[in-house]
């Protein structure tokens, strides 16, 4: 499996990997799906943080992305999600593989911060925790439980405050 950046090509797959990945019954195109059209499309996209996993043969398996966040104001913080895998290949270390490279991205770039809404059993193995151990405080209407963030190497503890994500996430 390779781990590299999106590439105008693979934009269909990309959707087709979250369609998959977060189908419900009853729902032809999950939120997911359209939530990362819709950030890719808004300028809190930032191109070395959307990052597909691709089989052997090509296929496009998985995908991540983190977008611009701010915290207090500051363009401090990326806010990652979502994260997709077909279903036929979870569980088979993908989504890990993902997380690290995005996170690796991330660290390489100088982000101070990397939060995410996600299950506090699975984000710590990550390096996450609780955001508000931080001082860093979830938007609404989510809670501080789901809300996680990891520090990076170029982390200040000067930054503290309310997150915001992309403008996208709040028209969910």
């Amino acid at each position: 499996m390779l781990i590299r950046r999106e590439t105008p090509a693979d934009v269909d797959a990309v959707r087709a990997v979250h369609v998959a990945a977060f189908a419900k019954d009853g729902v032809d195109v999950p939120v997911e799906a359209t939530l990362v059209d819709a950030l890719r499309a808004d300028e809190s996209w930032v191109s070395a943080y959307s990052l597909v996993a691709v089989d052997p043969d090509g296929q496009v398996v998985g995908h991540v992305v983190a977008t611009r966040g701010r915290v207090a104001g500051a363009p401090v913080a990326v806010g990652l999600g979502p994260l997709g895998v077909l279903p036929g290949r979870q569980r088979r270390g993908v989504g890990s593989a993902l997380m690290h490279a995005v996170l690796g991205a991330a660290d390489a770039r100088d982000e101070p911060l990397v939060v995410l809404l996600g299950h506090p059993d699975y984000y710590p193995r990550f390096g996450f925790r609780p955001a508000v151990e931080l001082g860093v405080t979830p938007p609404q209407p989510w809670g501080p439980r789901y809300f996680m963030a990891r520090p990076m190497h170029a982390w200040r503890d000067t930054i503290r405050g309310e997150f915001r994500y992309a403008r996208p996430f709040d028209e969910l």
